[in-house]
């Protein structure tokens, strides 16, 4: 009986979604905990730290690709539990496939693009099924409160993964990913059971030449690149730069970098999720791309740790509101885009989440004597970019096709 209500109320899919957020939060955020783990333990160089966090972005990024095609004629279910499989494969991965193959580094690579997979095919599905359920009424808030929950999933990360470090010891870490891989396991269960329905039916959705051959679709576009690329510029790096840049010790520079930083992107969208039928979101938008470049700003320049990671933490409270409330624009725009049109736009994004790091550690490794601080400095580009493309966003009437 129990089973039958779960099938039967869409409360149990949106339920699921939040944690599927979760569990994408999982696959992004707990290797970059681990960089100067990697780092020290197999010789790692920054170089090719920073080509973890390619191959993690590119993976999903080719994910994308081939979800836009095939995710509607697999269907949503089939295609979110083989989301929910790889990320847990993954997962177990990065804790056994370093001590198991010769070559550590291609553990680590095997791992992150195995994960990767299930995180793009969560990032492409996740949003439309929300969108598609009945019982999400008030779309760009629900939008935004779903999307907050990948920030707490992020904490989640930090705060739980920093007990674990502590109390099974850094020499055993290879607990950690292997005990994260229980999240994505158990929604799958509940993945399994849950209704779904699609946003758009196939012989309504609007054909990919009309969709790509519109002017906004690809300012849509820019707007889902720069979203990911301010946003991971920062989070990707946030946990090393705290450590190296800033001297704080393993747990502070985890607790006081990635975990604020997340904290504040969640309340950014939770705060927008709750209020948000009451605002203008292109000018929130608008507002925390300027919050944006002051943030990168003050971590940069400031030289007390505590004003540089309060930069870190204010970076999370601007980037907040940029992926979903692109994706919220975008469906008033394009209310017949449908899965295509939100994979190409979490393709976009997960550009700019590779963008975004790689451009951090290019500038990085090629200006050694300034580190990170340079390669967040030239990731400032992001967020002025986003604010010009805002404006032709604003210079035409929101329609309701494309």
């Amino acid at each position: 009986m129990r089973g039958k209500k779960i099938s039967e109320n869409y409360n149990y899919t949106i339920y699921a979604c939040y944690a599927g957020y979760v569990v994408q939060a999982v696959i992004n955020n707990l290797a970059p905990l681990l960089f100067l783990t990697f780092q020290r333990e197999f010789g790692i160089s920054l170089e090719r730290i920073g080509l973890l966090i390619t191959i993690n972005f590119g993976v999903q990024i080719l994910t994308d690709i081939a979800a836009a095609k095939y995710a509607d004629r697999i269907g949503y279910r089939a295609s979110v539990i083989l989301a929910h499989l790889c990320s847990a494969a993954g997962l177990i991965c990065m804790g056994t496939l370093p001590f198991v193959l010769e070559n550590a580094y291609l553990g680590l690579v095997a791992a992150m693009a195995l994960g990767a997979v299930g995180g793009g095919l969560i990032e492409v599905l996740i949003s439309p099924i929300v969108e598609a359920a009945p019982s999400s009424n008030a779309k760009d808030a629900a939008m935004s409160l779903l999307h907050s929950f990948y920030c707490w999933g992020h904490v989640a990360v930090v705060v739980l993964s920093t007990v674990g470090f502590t109390v099974f010891g850094m020499e055993r870490w290879y607990m950690i990913p292997i005990l994260w891989s229980i999240v994505p396991i158990l929604n799958l269960l509940l993945f399994t059971r849950v209704p779904l329905r699609r946003l758009v039916e196939e012989d309504e959705q609007l054909p990919a030449k009309s969709l790509i051959s519109s002017g906004m679709f690809w300012v849509f576009i820019g707007l889902m690149i720069c979203a990911g690329a301010s946003e991971q510029g920062m989070s990707q790096w946030a946990s090393m730069f705290a450590e190296e840049g800033l001297n704080l010790s393993k747990t502070m520079g985890d607790l006081l970098g990635p975990c604020l930083f997340a904290v504040f992107m969640g309340s950014a969208r939770a705060f927008y999720g709750k209020f948000g039928e009451k605002m203008d979101l292109r000018r929130f938008m608008a507002g925390s791309g300027v919050l944006c470049v002051c943030s990168y700003l003050l971590a940069v320049f400031m030289q007390n740790p505590l004003l540089a990671l309060a930069g870190c933490a204010l970076c999370g409270l601007s980037v907040g509101i940029m992926w979903p409330g692109t994706f919220s624009l975008a469906v008033k725009h394009c209310p017949q885009g449908g899965t295509l049109m939100f994979a190409l736009f979490a393709l976009a994004g997960d550009v700019g989440c590779a963008a975004g790091p790689g451009v951090v550690s290019l500038v990085a490794e090629n200006l050694p004597q300034y580190g990170l601080k340079a390669g967040l400095l030239a990731a400032i580009l992001f967020p002025v970019v986003m604010l010009v493309l805002l404006r032709a966003v604003g210079g035409k009437r929101a329609e309701r096709k494309v």
